[in-house]
This record gives structure tokens, C-alpha cells and sequence, in this order.
């Protein structure tokens, strides 16, 4: 930060240099924008380091070392079911028979698409899946469903992969023995009756968090006639700190809905909302609209963040604190006794003095903006910051206006309970219905010797997987995939949608609202029967069929009289709130903090490989988790990235040693480690991978504590970061990449070039359709879904661990992240980078074969047959963003695996030895083509849409047809802001990029005008 005069000391700091906002020292050494911090050093190692990692790779081109390859085959689970790393892969002959009489409504080589929704973590997504020919292949947002209008995250573009996983539960299991239904349909009859007779005593169910409405009324009505049965809810990642707060503020539990169009400022205290939550989809597409000036008539909302580590939502913020989870709670109550809230608790605030003025003036700031500003707490924090900041949100007049509330999901009794009372002996009977509470719970509530009590005499459990839980169930019954079963779910705002099948069971897998039918005495009733039945008494009788379907069409349930009207909630008080003492560390303790996996969640997507190679959004590592230490800590520690530590927490030491990653932007004493890894019962990809936290975790401590003590070997692992994969940078960091520049500020224009030595295409150009992309970087929030939307359109293979450390992951758009500013707390910015489709192409000239070329519309196409695998156009491309496929990764295993399934017939299975890149759905393309030519017309203006725009939950991508100056893609290349990555290469690429904007405090303000010029260096 820049420091003031010596004689102008008395002055008082702006806002936005007490939030550290101010820029750089004049002079500052290494790159503006970096990307590790050996990088931002510029001592020589970045250089080595990538000399290196090239090595490497020339040295495995022809294959892996023998350890290598058995590590390899052995990854045939989800997306990896290989036959073997053999010659060239020459796929098996196979016969093909043709319909003698064509289905009703199916049209080969048609797709069909179908509403549905997406249950995860007890929140509906609303969805359209694309089906061939009776089988889902893509995943897409349904435009009709407010919670994705249209978008998606990476958890339901993946949900296509989890479908045909062939690690998934395939047989019922019974005392280790393969079962049948029929045979669990008959106990489950004998056990409602004798349930019956004692009124459910000693009968329990545990589930994952239940927002279906007729799972709910299913468990209303078995608790009337059980009435001594008692259910039970269990989410590792749970919601439950949000409804207590407000249950402790409002004298009732409700569910908050932020209105982010309504908000000019907001504030996150440990808030991920823009990836983490029942809304993030949606907030994001808001927090994004009023981020662009464009829409706003030159404004832009101003985020202000406070975390101990940094996440997607800290990367977006103008202003981002880092602070310990613990001083979150002193860093409200500061804001309270600021904005003199009623009843706030005066805690002292030694620990977060440094943070006393930009506190008081970000008060100020708020009080300006009252009933426009809204102040979030993450699900993270204990329920007294929800309360408080319910206070502030009512003091600042954001009840009503930017935040509403809804009904509480309905939420059964603690697993801490469920574990009390099986250890008193007061349980017999235990149906766990999805969950695996064996690995997620926190290790001190020791569910696994819980289950395992001989008084517990019938454990249950139902899964997509024979998980930790399963192993040591007396009954594991398969789960039906949402893909395959009916149900429906409620949204956060309100929304409810029908879950329908696209296909049928593949593994002969049942709902948990079909156990519970029977536990009911409606045995052999069909679980689409049963829906239909709950909603028959919602829905007008005599037009009930014409709504029901409508509903499956449409993928909403429209009630008929709903009221759109926010329910009214009492004002908060806090008087019943008993402040907790912040926690304070002691001696050498650091503060331990769990965090979700950004990819594979709790560890429910751990088999997944498209999710397992999904680069995190901030620190770009696949297939592992790691300790996270800030700079300041590795330096005290003298750590270095991929040196394994023990871990003791309270005493407790986790027995695997990990690794460390030093994260820029970490609070100082904070160790973040994320859930979700060290499964041993999730599949063949998922198996062994990384370290299970929940073994450090306590059911005290859900989140975050002091009390960890940190002791480093000399042992070191490699860690698999694709930050510098496929560089673009020169060494003397000469390129103009990234561009970003305040709000209201006119930067120096950089012109781009008009000429180049790069010869013309010898095609001539369509006087129809010239293709072409924009992406908005201040839209852009670096979730990835833009990167799995494409890898599942697509066909791309997984390609494992080691295989991502020889820099030769297949992604045909990655997302680069860069920082700017000093390592403590650097601002962080993203950048998605596909093919950039070259008018003037290097990668042409160079191919001895002509497997790349130009067509008349402007794309560089690739001709898989032809390439021979030179890799010289790799060589010769700019933007690295061509793969070669060095190996077999799509030789599935025959016979065994359903994976095939999840390609798209419409785009080519691409076999070991060619190069392949992003094409613009050129597949997309073509069959718009075709429908304007059977309806004697021309493509309709924005009617392509390619897999990474229409995932986009914030719209950052934009394509279309440039030769028609009113389409969404050539007005955004009109704007100022708008440039050509490496465009001084002279490639004149097709894909362009608008600069990102910032809105620190203290400079253009909210009521800035738009910038007449953008473009940065």
C-alpha cells in the first residue's frame, strides 16, 4: 500500500487505502499480474521450474514408467474405464440393428429434451436434459427454473458422469450376501408392523437435508402413525447455523433470500455466496448484472469481503480483508457498535484493531446506502454472527428490500443425538436414506462404533455408492440416480419443480420414497404414483392431468393462488443472544479451518474424474487436498509448497502426513483443509486419494477452532497445479494479457493491429455467418462450469494424476488465474481462455497434412483423420490451447462399463495420437444450420449457443454470428472495453475480451459514467 508523506502524516487515509485498495509502490519488481509466488520472486526458479515440467513431459511423450502405468489402469472407474495403454487403440468391430418400427416422439439423431431438477444438497437447480435416443447425455440450466435461468455449477454438468459410473451400487446386499427387493419389500412389511405395535420405539431414519414435499409429507405421516419414530438429518455441509441465527433473531426459523439486483453495497463476512449455497447460481447471474455498467447506466455494485481464505466470492470483492475465522464475529459487532445497532454485543477487538478505521468507514458507507445495501454471513459462521448481522440488515433497512425470507426447510433432530441415544440402547432399527454418515461426520461423534452397537440390531442403507456407511450395513440397497427416479424439490426462493427419469434404472436402483411407501404399508406403490398422488391433493382436481403436465414440460410447479409476497418476519432483537467469547489462540496454536471441497464437495463426487481434474477456481490443484498456509506462516515455519506436515488438532494427530500449499491471500495464523478426500469406499478413481479432514474434525468445531499445532518432515510431494500449464507468458513478461482498470478511468489506449505477416486463409468467406466469441472478464467469477459444460459436450477424456503432472490434461478451455498486488492480500483475477479461432491461424501453416484448416465462416477446424500427430501446430499456437491425446484416455473397458453412454453422438470419440482443440460447438452449429435449412431460412440471431456459454451462470461468454451487427456477440466487440488477446501477434483472433473493471472506494464512486476507454495493460 502506499504510504503517505512524512509531512502530511495528519491526513486522514481514504477508504479505499485503509482497505487496501490503494495501488502498488511505484516501482514495483516482478509482473503486475502473477501467477505463483516464485513468479511474483522473479528469481529464476519460474523459468527452471517450466524448463522443467517440459523435460518431463518430452521424457514421457512415448509412454509411462511401469509404476506409472499400473497407477494408470487402475483408474477405470468414472470416465477412466480403460482397456489398457496398448498401440494405437484401435477400437473393437461392432454391430448395429436398426428399428424396425421407430419410437413414438424419437428421431434418430434428434435429441429430445427434458425438464427436471437437480436435489443436491437438499436445494433444487432446475434443468433441461438432452436425450439420445432414450439415453441423457447434457446437462443444461432450464431458463424457466428462477434458481438457474437457465445456468448450471460444475456439481450438475457432472451429474451426467455419476449416471453411468460403474463403481455405482449395483446389487442389493443383505448380511454380505446379493439380495433382492422383493425380499427387502417383505421385511420392510414385517418391520412396520411390529413398528406399529410399539409406535415406531426404537425406529430412527437419517437423511441428508430434505426439501422434497412429498418426502416431507411421507415422513409426516409415518411420524402419525410411529409416533415414538423419530427422523433425523445429517449434512456435512450443512445450512444449520443460518436457521438458528435467524431462529435466535426472528423467535423462528426462516430462509434468507438475498436480493442482490436490489443492493448497491454489499458485505461478506465469510460469505461464499457466489459458489457456495442454495442460491450461488443465482446470485451470481445478479451479482453480475449489476456489475456491469453497461446495464446499469455506468453504476456498479461494491463488494466488500472479509475471510480467512480466499474464495471465488473474495476474488470478485472491490475490497477483501483477511481475517481468521474466529475475529469474523469481532469484525460484525465493530460494524454493529458503528452503525449503533440495538443490543450489539461490545467485545473487545484488540485482535482486529488494524481493521478499526476502514471498519468505521465502511459503516459509513452503509448508512449512505440504506435499504440498497445488504450485509451476508457464510454458513460457515456460528449461528450469533447470523442473528447479529440479521440486526445490522434490519438497522440498514434491508429487510423488505435486499433481503426477503421464506418459509424454514423443515429439518429432523442432530446426528449428535442419533449417536447419543444408539449408545444408550434406545435404537434398534436405523434406516440411513442417502448419506454416509460413517465418513462425514465429525470424527469425535465415532459413528462407525455407534453403528456397530449390538442393540442396534437392523442398519439400513440406501446410496448411490456401497460406501464407507454401506460396508457396514446389515441392508445396502441401491439408489436410483435423480437421472432415474421420480421426486420432486423445493428452491431456497420458493421454487418447487418435478424430478422426472430420463432413463431407467441401470443398476436396478430404488428412492428412498419408495422405502418409505413401505414403511406406510403402500408396498408395490410407484414412486411416480406417489408424487402424483401428494400433488393431487395441491393441484386443482378437475384440470389436475393438464397442470401435472404441464409441470413436466415446463419443470415448475405452478400453484394455483401462490403468492409471490415475502412472508413478514418480526424485527430482530438480539436480547436473547448469548455472545460466545471469541476464541483466542494460545501460545504457538493456529486456527484450523474446513472448507468444502470446491470440486468434489463433501466427498459425495469423489468418484468423479471430470470433477477430480477440475482445476479449483483459486488455486488451480486437481486430484488432491492440502493444508494452506499463508506466506507470513510459511516463512515462520520456513515451509515450502508439497512439504508434508502432521497435523495435531487438539491433541489429536492425523496420522497421514500431508502437503502444504502456500495460498496468497490466507489469514496468517489460519490452516485451511478442505473435506472430502481420503475416501476408501468411493470408487476405483475416488479411492485413496488425498486426506480425510473429517478426522480432525469436531462436532464443536464444525468449521473452524484454534488449537492446531502444525510439525514439518523433510519429506516432499509433487502437488498437481496447472497454473502454469500451457503459459503464454515470455520470460520477460512483455505480453499484454490481462486488463483491468478502475471504474471511471480512462487508461491508455493500446491499438490493435490491423496488419500481419501471417498470410490469408485460401478460402473465401461466407457472406452469411462469420462466427465469433466475446467473454466479459467483469462478468467472469472463475467457477469453471464454462470447463465441465465443455468437457461433457464434448467427449473429453480424464486423464489422472499423474498424467496433469506431466502438463497433459485435455480441457479445451481452461480457466487462468492471476494475481495483482503484494502476496498477503492480492487482488485475483480470471481469465477463460479457449481456442481463440485465428483468422490468420499459425497453427495452419505449419500442419504437414492438413488435419487443421480454415473454413468459410471463420473456424479453424480440426480433421481428426488427417493428423498424425506432429504437434507442430501446438507448437506454433500462441495461446497453448491445443491437447494431444498422448494416450488411449477413451479405450473404455468392454463389457463392463456403461460409460460409452455419456458421449455425445454428435461430436467424434477422438482415439490415442491427435491433437484436438476447442471447435465452437461446431456440432451446434451444424444442426441450427440444418433446421434453417428445412425451414428454408438462415440461422436465427443468437440462436447457436455454445456448452460453455449457456452453463455461464453469470453470461460472461457470448457467441454468435458477427456478420449481423445487431447480434448480443457484435455489440459486445463494439464496446471500449473490448480487446484481442495477443492481438499485437497480428492472428487476428475470433474471440475477443472485454477488460475487467473494479470499483474500489474512494475513486468513480456508485454514479460514475461508463469509461470511454478501457483498454490496460
Amino acid at each position: 500500500m502506499m504510504k503517505p508523506p512524512i509531512d502530511d502524516v495528519e491526513k486522514p487515509l481514504t477508504l479505499a487505502e485503509l482497505m487496501g485498495a490503494a495501488d502498488a509502490d511505484p516501482e514495483p519488481t516482478g509482473p503486475r499480474f502473477w501467477r505463483s509466488l516464485s513468479e511474483l520472486a522473479d528469481d529464476g526458479s519460474f523459468a527452471e521450474q517450466a524448463r522443467s515440467a517440459a523435460a518431463r513431459a518430452q521424457a514421457a511423450i512415448y509412454g509411462l514408467d511401469e509404476a506409472s502405468r499400473r497407477k494408470f489402469l487402475t483408474l477405470m472407474g468414472a470416465s477412466f474405464a480403460l482397456s489398457g495403454v496398448v498401440g494405437c487403440g484401435v477400437q473393437p468391430v461392432e454391430k448395429i440393428v436398426p428399428y424396425v418400427e421407430q419410437p413414438e416422439l424419437i428421431v434418430p439423431g434428434r435429441p429430445l429434451f427434458f425438464a427436471t431438477a437437480s436435489p443436491a444438497g437438499g436445494d433444487g437447480l432446475g434443468l433441461l436434459v438432452e436425450s439420445h435416443m432414450g439415453r441423457p447425455t447434457k446437462i443444461e440450466g432450464n431458463p424457466s427454473h428462477p434458481a438457474s435461468q437457465g445456468a448450471t455449477d460444475i456439481f450438475a454438468q457432472a451429474e451426467i458422469l455419476t449416471l453411468y459410473d460403474p463403481d455405482r451400487s449395483q446389487v442389493l446386499v443383505h448380511d454380505g450376501r446379493v439380495d433382492t427387493w422383493d425380499h427387502f419389500l417383505r421385511f420392510a412389511v414385517d418391520l412396520r408392523t411390529r413398528k406399529l405395535e410399539s409406535k415406531g420405539r426404537g425406529l430412527r431414519i437419517l437423511t441428508r437435508s430434505v426439501s422434497s414435499p412429498t418426502m416431507l409429507d411421507q415422513l409426516r405421516r409415518l411420524k402419525e402413525a410411529m409416533p415414538e419414530a423419530k427422523w433425523h438429518t445429517y449434512e456435512a455441509v450443512s445450512r444449520d447455523a443460518a436457521h438458528k441465527g435467524a431462529e435466535l433473531a426472528l423467535g423462528a426459523s426462516h430462509e434468507l433470500r438475498p436480493h442482490l439486483d436490489k443492493a448497491d453495497v454489499v458485505v461478506a463476512l465469510d460469505a461464499d455466496f457466489l459458489s457456495w449455497g442454495p442460491a450461488s447460481v443465482r446470485l451470481s447471474r445478479a451479482f453480475a448484472d449489476r456489475r456491469d455498467p453497461d446495464l446499469t447506466g455506468g453504476t456498479m455494485l461494491r463488494l466488500y469481503a472479509f475471510e480467512p481464505t480466499p474464495t471465488v466470492t473474495g476474488a470478485a470483492a472491490d475490497h477483501r480483508t483477511p481475517v481468521a475465522a474466529a475475529d469474523v464475529l469481532l469484525v460484525a459487532a465493530a460494524l454493529a457498535k458503528a452503525l449503533k445497532v440495538e443490543g450489539a454485543p461490545a467485545l473487545a477487538t484488540d485482535r482486529i484493531s488494524a481493521h478499526s478505521d476502514a471498519i468505521t468507514a465502511l459503516a459509513a458507507e452503509l448508512e449512505a446506502h440504506k435499504g440498497k445495501a445488504i450485509v451476508l454471513v457464510g454458513d460457515s459462521q456460528p449461528a450469533e454472527v447470523h442473528a447479529l448481522a440479521l440486526a445490522i440488515n434490519s438497522a440498514l433497512g434491508a429487510i423488505g428490500t435486499t433481503l426477503t425470507f421464506g418459509p424454514a426447510v423443515e429439518q429432523g433432530a442432530s446426528l449428535v443425538e442419533l449417536v447419543r441415544d444408539i449408545d444408550a440402547g434406545n435404537v434398534d432399527t436405523l434406516l440411513v436414506l442417502g448419506g454416509n454418515p460413517v465418513y462425514e461426520a465429525p470424527a469425535d461423534l465415532k459413528v462407525a462404533e455407534a453403528l456397530k452397537n449390538e442393540k442396534l440390531t437392523t442398519l439400513v442403507h440406501m446410496g448411490l455408492y456401497n460406501d464407507e456407511t454401506g460396508a457396514i450395513s446389515h441392508w445396502h440397497l441401491p439408489e436410483a440416480h435423480f437421472l432415474e427416479s421420480w421426486g420432486d424439490v423445493r428452491s431456497s426462493d420458493g421454487t418447487i419443480a418435478p424430478i422426472q427419469p430420463l432413463i431407467e434404472p441401470l443398476y436396478q436402483g430404488h428412492s428412498p420414497i419408495e422405502v418409505l411407501s413401505a414403511l406406510l404399508g403402500e408396498v408395490g406403490v410407484p414412486s411416480r404414483e406417489v408424487v402424483r398422488n401428494y400433488w393431487r391433493t395441491k393441484l386443482p382436481a378437475p384440470s389436475f392431468e393438464q397442470t401435472w403436465r404441464a409441470a413436466l414440460r415446463d419443470g415448475v410447479f405452478r400453484l394455483p393462488g401462490e403468492s409471490e409476497a415475502a412472508p413478514t418476519v418480526a424485527a430482530p432483537k438480539l436480547d436473547k443472544v448469548t455472545w460466545p467469547a471469541p476464541a483466542a489462540p494460545g501460545g504457538e496454536d493456529l486456527e484450523i479451518v474446513f472448507r468444502p471441497d470446491p470440486t468434489i464437495w463433501d466427498g459425495r463426487y469423489a468418484n468423479n474424474g471430470w470433477l477430480q481434474e477440475l482445476p479449483k477456481p483459486i488455486t488451480t490443484m486437481t486430484w488432491e487436498n492440502a493444508a494452506m498456509v499463508s506466506p507470513a506462516l510459511a516463512k515462520k515455519l520456513n515451509l515450502r509448497d508439497g512439504q508434508l506436515v502432521v497435523l495435531d488438532f487438539r491433541s489429536t494427530p492425523l496420522e497421514k502426513k500431508i502437503p502444504i500449499l502456500i495460498q496468497p491471500g490466507q489469514a496468517e495464523n489460519s490452516v485451511t483443509v478442505h473435506l472430502g478426500y481420503g475416501r476408501a469406499r468411493a470408487g476405483r478413481v475416488g479411492n485413496d486419494i488425498g486426506f480425510d479432514a473429517n478426522l480432525l474434525r469436531r462436532s464443536d468445531a464444525l468449521w473452524s477452532s484454534f488449537g492446531l499445532a502444525l510439525k514439518p518432515t523433510q519429506e516432499t510431494t509433487k502437488l498437481p497445479i496447472t497454473q502454469h500449464h500451457n503459459s503464454m507468458r515470455s520470460e520477460e513478461d512483455g505480453r499484454d494479457i490481462l486488463r483491468v482498470h478502475k471504474l471511471g478511468e480512462h487508461p491508455h489506449h493500446h491499438e490493435e493491429p490491423t496488419g500481419s505477416l501471417i498470410p490469408d486463409p485460401p478460402v473465401p468467406q461466407s457472406e452469411d455467418y462469420a462466427w465469433g466469441m466475446a467473454i466479459d472478464l467483469n462478468r467472469c467469477l472463475g467457477c469453471s462450469a464454462c470447463t465441465i459444460a465443455c468437457q461433457a459436450e464434448n467427449n473429453i477424456p480424464v486423464v489422472g494424476k499423474d498424467q496433469v503432472l506431466n502438463s497433459r490434461e485435455m480441457h479445451w478451455i481452461r480457466v487462468d488465474r492471476y494475481y495483482e498486488g503484494g502476496e498477503e492480500n492480492p487482488a485475483t483475477h480470471f481469465q477463460p481462455v479457449p481456442c481463440q479461432q485465428c483468422e490468420k491461424a499459425p497453427c495452419e501453416l505449419v500442419c504437414p497434412v492438413e488435419a487443421t484448416s480454415h473454413s468459410d465462416e471463420g473456424l479453424n477446424e480440426m480433421t481428426y483423420n488427417r493428423c498424425v500427430g506432429t504437434r507442430y501446430c501446438g507448437n506454433n499456437c500462441p495461446y497453448k490451447v491445443r491437447r494431444f491425446n498422448f494416450l488411449g484416455y477413451n479405450n473404455y473397458e468392454p463389457n463392463v462399463s456403461n460409460l460409452p453412454m455419456v458421449n455425445n453422438p454428435d461430436v467424434t470419440v477422438r482415439m490415442r495420437g491427435v491433437m484436438e482443440k476447442c471447435t465452437y460447438c461446431v456440432q451446434r452449429i451444424n444442426e441450427a444450420r440444418q433446421n434453417a435449412k428445412i425451414a428454408g431460412g438462415k440461422i436465427g440471431r443468437d440462436e447457436v449457443v455454445t456448452a460453455c456459454q449457456g452453463a455461464c451462470p453469470t453470461k460472461a461468454i457470448v457467441f454468435g454470428n458477427l456478420k449481423d451487427p445487431e447480434s448480443a456477440v457484435s455489440k459486445l466487440k463494439a464496446s471500449t472495453r473490448n480487446y484481442s488477446l495477443l492481438g499485437e501477434l497480428g492472428t487476428l483472433p475470433r474471440t475477443s475480451y472485454l477488460a475487467k473493471l473494479t470499483n474500489p472506494a474512494g475513486g468513480a464512486g456508485h454514479e460514475a459514467e461508463a469509461p470511454k476507454e478501457s483498454h490496460h495493460g
